[in-house]
Formats: structure tokens, sequence, C-alpha cells
């Protein structure tokens, strides 16, 4: 073989695109999980493809025999042909987590039970926080709607313990170095209220871990209640009972994936008689909500996103 046949041989399979998808990007398109968790568990040495230990990089199709924890991925079509998104109304007391090794409550124990897929969960809550949560089973629109550069904004109502000024709202929304780095609300209203019963919307553009406490904490001030109201373009339905979820209908969904610019996909239709059962199966499972001495919520919970 001449050394000009060998160049253009090389040359000929580099220029071969790769056969199949980035297997985190196809199984989070299946509803594996998100593409975060799959890299760990890739990782971590706990994925194979056709008998052999994935590795970051590799590519697959939906025929190839995929195993997570040596248990068979179902890889049909059709699961990627509809995705489903519920909305959850969190309560306290839940983690966000799939299993708690303190036996804890988690926010999947309420959720309806799917075949061949797993319900993602689009970011998280605290335990002592309460309020809006997604779930998707469409593992790329939750990696979208995680990712720090699509910048999702995310409203909370807070309930303040301590005095707030208009400096302290000011250094708030200009920024606050934390100990993992600067942070800050983008918008802060107030919504009313005195004393113990002090109460704020803010806005973040990101979702670090507890982030909403620590920058009222770093201010001298605590919260002692907080539920997330909006996230992007989604409210907290007031109809929706804590510990309750609902499923997104055609619209609803579009709108969500069109604000990480992702392509409109059907989303399961439910006849009637399988909404209402699902609302009994949801109200069924939804914990009694302990009557407190606690204040009442602000009347201006679901307000409109501040222009």
């Amino acid at each position: 073989m001449t050394s000009e046949t060998s160049s253009n041989l090389s040359t000929s399979a580099a220029s071969k695109p790769l056969a199949g998808e980035r297997l985190q990007k196809l199984l989070s398109q299946a509803g594996v999980g998100s593409r975060r968790e799959i890299e760990a568990w890739i990782k971590a040495g706990q994925i194979s493809v056709n008998g052999e230990v994935a590795k970051l990089g590799d590519r697959a199709v939906y025929t190839d025999r995929i195993l997570l924890d040596g248990k068979p991925v179902k890889m049909d079509r059709g699961d990627m042909s509809a995705r489903r998104i519920l909305i959850y109304n969190k309560p306290e007391g839940e983690v966000s987590t799939r299993s708690d090794p303190e036996g804890r409550p988690t926010v999947f124990d309420r959720l309806p039970p799917l075949k061949g897929q797993r319900w993602i969960i689009v970011g998280r809550l605290d335990i002592n926080t309460s309020g809006l949560l997604l779930f998707t089973t469409d593992g790329e629109l939750a990696n979208r709607l995680m990712h720090p550069s699509n910048e999702i904004d995310r409203e909370y109502a807070v309930r303040i313990k301590g005095d707030v000024d208009d400096e302290m709202i000011a250094r708030l929304k200009q920024g606050v170095l934390l100990e993992d780095g600067m942070a800050k609300f983008t918008d802060i209203h107030d919504s009313g209220g005195t004393g113990l019963n002090h109460w704020f919307h803010v806005v973040l553009m990101e979702g670090r871990n507890r982030e909403v406490r620590r920058l009222w904490a770093s201010q001298g001030v605590s919260v002692s209640r907080l539920k997330r109201v909006r996230f992007g373009c989604m409210f907290m339905p007031s109809r929706l009972k804590v510990g309750t979820y609902e499923e997104l209908g055609q619209k609803d969904a579009d709108n969500l994936c069109a604000m990480v610019g992702l392509k409109s996909k059907p989303v399961i239709k439910k006849k009637p008689k399988d909404i209402e059962k699902l609302k009994r199966q949801s109200n069924k499972k939804a914990k009694p909500v302990v009557k407190g001495k606690r204040s009442s919520k602000p009347a201006s919970v679901g307000r409109k996103k501040s222009r």
C-alpha cells in the first residue's frame, strides 16, 4: 500500500461520522436519568454496553444491549416519542432523593408509577423548603432546565425573622460573597407583614444548595419559611394542594421546552377517567398538613414575574 493510499484511508476514516449517540444523551432521552446522573453512573462503572463496561465518550444506538447495575435498560423508540412532565407541590419534611438512608419520606414516594422509564427531578428543594418541583421522563429536558448556562430564574416566597432595610436589600441585589462564590437576588419584592411575619418574594438565576437561606443569613437575619412559587415560566397553580401533583398539558409542556430551545413532543394524553384516577391517587397519597401556630402565607404567593 502506498503512502498516498494510506493517507487517503486515514482521512476517510477520520471524516466518517461515529455511529450512534453519546451514551449519556441516548439514555437521558429514554428517561433513564439526567445527563449528570448518567455520567456519574458511567464513571462508577455501573453501565455496560453489549457486555463491555462503558466509559465517558462511548456511543450507542437504541438496539444495543445496555445494562445499569446489571439490569437491562429498556431502549425502545417508543420511550423517546413522548414526554411527560409533572408539577408537584412539595411539603416540608420530604427529601429530594429517590431513597433516604434515614427512612424519611421522599418526593418520589407520591409520584405515579412508570413502566420502562423513571421520573427525573428538575433541581432540588431542601427538606425544610416547600413548593414547586418539576419532574419529567425526558432527560434532555431535565438537563437543559438545570444547566446554569440557560439561566432559568426561580422565584421564592420567604418569611424573614429580623429587621430588613433598604441598604440590606441593595446589598443582596448587588451581590454577596458566600463560601462558594458570589451570589445575589435579581429581584426582591416586599410582600408585606411586620415583625416575625414579614414576607418577601425573591428571584435567583441559579439553584445552589440553600442559596436563599445563606444569602439572608449573610445579612444577619434568618428565614423562618421558604416556598418556591415559580420555575421559569411555570407558576405554582393555586388549585394544587400540598403533597399532590398535576401532569402538564401540551401547551404548558411546549412553553417549558421552548424556554430551553427544545422542540415540541407530544405529551401522553390522558382520558378523563384516567385524569380523575390520577387525582384521586395523588390526593390519597398526600398526608394531611399539620395545623400549627404558623402565620398565614402572603396573599401574593403566586404573583407574576416582575418586569
